[in-house]
């Protein structure tokens, strides 16, 4: 399957009425990875099924869950996180983090949903400031556990559960964050501009998305050396903008000019 095929499936899937995270996670994951084929993404979906194949038949309840998922994953299998890992890209993509058992908290996050999931236990994440963790039962009473510290239960606390709602973060919340970890990844790497730019072509095909990130891809565009592109996109973003905010409409069609007066 060619790049564009892949994107076009990636749209798709984030408009299906049910999308699938796995997938849209590995599809993620081949924009990083020119290895990952067709192969390898079955293989990554059957992992998540065998994975789930181990957990004990029927269960029930948000602690039962819990505990089980946790056992198995945090458990007998290691999976877990470290500091080390907010270096690698590899910790942001989910072929990777099947394989090492290492990873982002949202990407682990993802495994012990995913694996969950297909066991019949109730499931979801919850997207907490700088952190992701993972929710069994009612979002309201059900247990909280952490992925990257190999699943540890934080019951009512940290501070952030207690002080509001738990309100499950969905599938496309969830891949626009994973995208914007790996945004952020690349961008302290001037010379993984090129991952940066992936990652918001992707943000922009998901059906909802903030509208900034179509000024971040101008300028990144810009700093590449595509001023062409970059100021047709400025100008664009900058007729979207002059309905609400004429000055700085005004101030992103002279980004435009300058990059174009740089083709000279």
């Amino acid at each position: 399957m060619s790049p564009a095929d892949r994107r076009e499936q990636f749209a798709a899937e984030a408009r299906s009425e049910r999308p699938d995270l796995a997938l849209l996670c590995l599809l993620v994951a081949a924009e990083a990875d020119p290895e990952l084929d067709e192969r390898v993404m079955d293989w990554a979906q059957i992992e998540l099924d065998r994975l789930a194949g181990m957990l004990p038949y029927g269960l029930r309840g948000a602690r039962a869950s819990a505990s089980a998922v946790t056992e198995l994953l945090g458990g007998r299998l290691g999976f877990h996180g470290t500091p080390a890992d907010y270096g690698r890209l590899s910790s942001s993509l989910l072929h990777e983090v099947l394989r090492r058992r290492r990873g982002l908290p949202i990407l682990l996050s993802v495994v012990w949903m995913e694996v969950a999931r297909r066991a019949g236990a109730p499931v979801y994440g919850l997207g907490l400031p700088g952190h992701f963790v993972v929710g069994f039962g009612d979002p309201e009473e059900g247990v909280v556990v952490d992925p990257f510290a190999g699943g540890a239960s934080l019951g009512a606390g940290p501070a952030e559960l207690a002080s509001g709602p738990r309100t499950p973060a969905g599938t496309l919340a969830i891949v626009l964050r994973i995208l914007g970890n790996i945004r952020a990844w690349a961008s302290t790497r001037p010379e993984q501009s090129g991952v940066a730019l992936w990652s918001l072509d992707l943000s922009l095909l998901l059906p909802s998305h903030p509208a900034a990130l179509r000024y971040e891809r101008a300028r990144l565009l810009v700093e590449r050396g595509s001023f062409r592109e970059g100021a047709v996109a400025l100008d664009a973003y900058a007729d979207v903008v002059a309905a609400i905010d004429a000055d700085a409409a005004s101030r992103i069609h002279a980004e435009a000019a300058s990059a174009r007066a740089l083709l000279n």
